[in-house]
């Protein structure tokens, strides 16, 4: 296994608000951001990528979808009453939860594929603040790189051979 990456450098694509240049290892890799662009002011449901610097905690994969071979950070299956909730004022907001929840959530289990991998970015995790935005993630991208809700996405088989590279202190850094 190769040496972790200590950086992910995300800075926006010239021209296009919604698509960035995520650069590892040496690599650049054209990725999809929030169709809202990037932010510094982010807000729930803004549809922004926030701009800062965000650690990579942990991971969800769909065993039934993807062979995970090897990770450095702690990679948790995708089940089927897996959530995150996205409520604000909920006491779990911004949280992993079981389903069916009673408030407002993403269900990992997509149909889309783009939660075949998703890496949570440690973003409005601690402290949490209600309304400052939710689900913030590292996943796998929609074909053609369309915009995301707020995340940073890659093709599935670009984030799978990054994945090994990836450890907790790795540094996802969107650049303005």
């Amino acid at each position: 296994m190769r040496t972790p990456a200590r950086h992910i450098i995300v800075r926006r694509k010239p021209g296009e608000m919604s698509k960035g240049l995520l650069t590892v290892a040496g690599k650049t890799y054209v990725c999809a951001l929030g169709k809202g662009g990037i932010t510094a002011f982010k807000r729930e449901g803004d549809g922004a990528t926030p701009l800062g610097s965000m650690a990579v905690v942990a991971g969800w994969y769909r065993a039934d979808h993807v062979g995970i071979r090897a990770a450095r950070i702690p990679l948790f299956r995708i089940k089927s009453e897996s959530g995150w909730c996205d409520a604000v004022g909920d006491r779990n907001y911004n949280r992993a939860v079981a389903l069916p929840y009673p408030a407002s959530c993403e269900t990992m289990t997509r149909q889309d594929h783009l939660y075949d991998l998703v890496l949570v970015l440690d973003y409005n995790l601690k402290p949490r603040r209600q309304r400052g935005g939710s689900a913030i993630f590292f996943h796998a991208a929609r074909e053609g790189l369309t915009p995301t809700e707020g995340c940073v996405a890659l093709p599935l088989p670009v984030l799978l051979r990054l994945l090994p590279l990836i450890s907790r202190r790795t540094i996802l850094s969107v650049l303005g």
